[in-house]
C-alpha cells in the first residue's frame, strides 16, 4: 500500500499524458507473472478459488503462446485454512508450519488447473542461500531452463517451511525480480491488489494519479513507494517497486497491474496500457554482476579512501589494499563485501580475494608488501575488477 505522497518532479515526469500502447511487452517470449497472497485471497484472507481458477486460466493461455513461469504466494494462506487458525502466524515456526501444510495444496490446485489443459507445472522452492552461492545460483537456472524447455511451467515460491530471516528473500516480490533475471525473461508482471504505481494513497486519497510509464526506477521514487503489506501477505508497493529495479537492471520490461481482474493478464500481454510500466535500464550488467547486485547478500563492508572509490568507480579499476581504510565484519575469502566511501555510502560490492582479518593487517598497504604483512600472498587486489559492481 502506498503512503498519500506528493508525487516528486521526476516521478511525475514519469506519467505521460496519454497513455500509450506497449508493442515490446506484446512480443515477450519468456513471461514471469508474479501472484500475491492478496490476489488470491478474499477480504476476509481465504483463497478464493474462484478467482484462482480464473486467473490461472488466464496463466494458461499464456503458457500456450509463450514461456512461462509463476512465482507464487499462497502456501500460508491455504496452511491457514488446513490448520483452522483464525488469523496468520506472526511468529516464524507457526509461519512454516501453516507454510508447510499449504504448499501441498497449492501446487495441486496449479496442478489440477494446468493439467486440464494438457500442461504440466513443477514445484520449486528457493531460500535465499540457493541464489546467494554462484553455483548453486546456475544450478537453479538451469534446473528452470531445463522445465521451460520441456514446456513445463515452474511455479515458484519461497521455501517458507525452512527459512529463516538470514535465508529469506523477505517477499516474493524480490524472489520474483531475483527470478525474472534468472531465467532472463522479457517481462516480469507482478499482480497486485492495487491498479500499478500511483503518486499517493489511492485508498485514501480519491485524486490519486497512476503513473502510467516509468523510464527508470530512481531512489526518489522507491522512497515515494513506501507502504507495508496487507495481513494476509508480506510484501508492499515498496517492494514491488524494488523489485522493479531489479528486474529492469536485467533488461527486463515489468508492468504492475491488478490481479483482482484476471482479464487484465491478456490485456497486459497483449501491449494494452494497463497498470505502470517500468522500462529496461540501457546499461545493462553481465550475468555475473547481476549476480553480484541483486543475489548476494553482502557479509561485510570495506571502506576506502576517496582516491581508491574514484579509482573503482570513474576509471574501471579493481580495489587495492592501499585504498582501504578500515574493514567492518567478519567474512571469508570469497565472500561478498560492500565497498564503501568516505561518506559511508555503499557505491559497490565485490567478492573479495581476503577474509576480514587478513584485510584488517593490508589495510593501506601496498600490494608489493602483502607478503612481507601476511607471510603469503593469494593476489594483488582486495577486490578484483572482474568480481565487483557498481550499485545504483
Amino acid at each position: 500500500m502506498l503512503r498519500a505522497v506528493t508525487a516528486p518532479p521526476d516521478i511525475a515526469r514519469a506519467r505521460p499524458a496519454i497513455a500509450r500502447a506497449r508493442p515490446a511487452i506484446a512480443r515477450a517470449r519468456k513471461v514471469v507473472i508474479k501472484v500475491g497472497t492478496a490476489v488470491l485471497t478474499d477480504g476476509r484472507g481465504r483463497f478464493d478459488a474462484a478467482h484462482f481458477a480464473a486467473l490461472c486460466e488466464a496463466f494458461v493461455a499464456v503458457a500456450q503462446a509463450r514461456e512461462l513461469v509463476i512465482v507464487s504466494s499462497g502456501a500460508i494462506a491455504l496452511g491457514v485454512e488446513r490448520l483452522g487458525l483464525s488469523a496468520r502466524p506472526k511468529d516464524i515456526p507457526g509461519k512454516q508450519a501453516a507454510a508447510a501444510c499449504g504448499q501441498s495444496r497449492l501446487m495441486h490446485a496449479y496442478d489440477q488447473a494446468f493439467s486440464a489443459n494438457d500442461l504440466a507445472v513443477a514445484q520449486v522452492l528457493l531460500t535465499h542461500d540457493d541464489v546467494a552461492s554462484r553455483k548453486r545460483y546456475l544450478n537453479a537456472r538451469r534446473a528452470l531452463d531445463t522445465l521451460v524447455a520441456h514446456r513445463v511451467v515452474p511455479v515458484v515460491n519461497e521455501n517458507d517451511t525452512v527459512s529463516v530471516d538470514e535465508l529469506k528473500f523477505g517477499d516474493n516480490d524480490a524472489l520474483a525480480g531475483l527470478v525474472a533475471g534468472l531465467v532472463q525473461a522479457e517481462l516480469l508482471l507482478i499482480l497486485s491488489d492495487v491498479s500499478g504505481l500511483f503518486d499517493a494513497d489511492p485508498r485514501q486519497d480519491p485524486q490519486a494519479k497512476l503513473l502510467g510509464e516509468v523510464s527508470k526506477v530512481t531512489a526518489e521514487l522507491a522512497r515515494a513507494a513506501g507502504g507495508s503489506g496487507s495481513s494476509v501477505g508480506t510484501g508492499g508497493m515498496a517492494t514491488k517497486v524494488h523489485a522493479a529495479r531489479r528486474a529492469t537492471a536485467f533488461g527486463c520490461h515489468v508492468v504492475i497491474a491488478s490481479g483482482k481482474d484476471a482479464a487484465n493478464v491478456g490485456r497486459v500481454l497483449a501491449g494494452d496500457a494497463v497498470g505502470t510500466h517500468f522500462h529496461p535500464t540501457e546499461a545493462r550488467l553481465s550475468a555475473k554482476q547481476r549476480w553480484l547486485a541483486h543475489a548476494t547478500k553482502s557479509k561485510g563492508a570495506l571502506i576506502v579512501d576517496a582516491g581508491a572509490a574514484s579509482a573503482v568507480v570513474q576509471r574501471g579499476k579493481s580495489l587495492l589494499p592501499s585504498g582501504i581504510r578500515a574493514v567492518r565484519g567478519a567474512f571469508g575469502m570469497g565472500e561478498p563485501v560492500d565497498i564503501e566511501g568516505p561518506d559511508g555510502a555503499a557505491f559497490a560490492r565485490g567478492i573479495c580475494g581476503y577474509a576480514a582479518d587478513e584485510l584488517r593487517k593490508l589495510a593501506g598497504k601496498k600490494s608489493g608488501e602483502i607478503e612481507g604483512v601476511l607471510g603469503y600472498r593469494y593476489v594483488d587486489e582486495a577486490v578484483h575488477r572482474d568480481d565487483l559492481v557498481l550499485l545504483d
